[in-house]
């Protein structure tokens, strides 16, 4: 089980990470005035600001000891951690699958597994869901826009 207190340390510790890299790679960008106007990195960094603070903000939050959310003992109890689990691993599979299956077929893996898995469709109903997935994919991004999504070493070894 996860504290509340832990939950928005944690949060705030990695929002405030995204801040502080979003603040670092627009001072490589420019930042201020050009010739041409406002640099490409002016509107990045004042975001990274806002969200580096907000990030101060939430975690002086989470460490004061205060009548707050942040002092209910449990924020995830251990079913809606299993249930927390059940979105993300399957996300972090699809993710990991991509480079060596391919957009397509990892997205239509996915799409089967969350549908037909836990039984929230039948088989043949997920399988269905599944292949229009990844036809949707391929009409929308090989052909409408004609964007290639990465095919996978499997489809380089048959040569697709």
């Amino acid at each position: 089980m996860i504290s509340r207190r832990a939950l928005e340390l944690a949060t705030a510790v990695l929002t405030g990470s995204f801040g502080v890299a979003v603040v670092i790679s627009s001072l490589d960008n420019g930042i201020g005035w050009s010739s041409a106007g406002v640099d490409a990195g002016t509107f990045p960094f004042l975001t990274g600001i806002i969200i580096v603070l907000g990030s101060l903000y939430n975690l002086f939050r989470g460490v004061m000891p205060a009548a707050t959310l942040a002092s209910v003992p449990i924020a995830i109890t251990s079913i809606e951690l299993r249930r927390l689990a059940g979105l993300f691993v399957p996300a972090a599979i699809f993710v990991a699958a991509i480079p060596l299956a391919g957009m397509y077929v990892a997205s239509a893996l996915y799409i089967f597994a969350v549908l037909a898995i836990p039984r929230q469709q039948s088989v043949p109903r997920a399988l269905g869901m599944a292949a229009a997935t990844a036809l949707a994919l391929y009409v929308v991004f090989e052909r409408m826009f004609q964007v290639s999504l990465p095919h996978g070493a499997l489809a380089a070894a048959f040569g697709f």
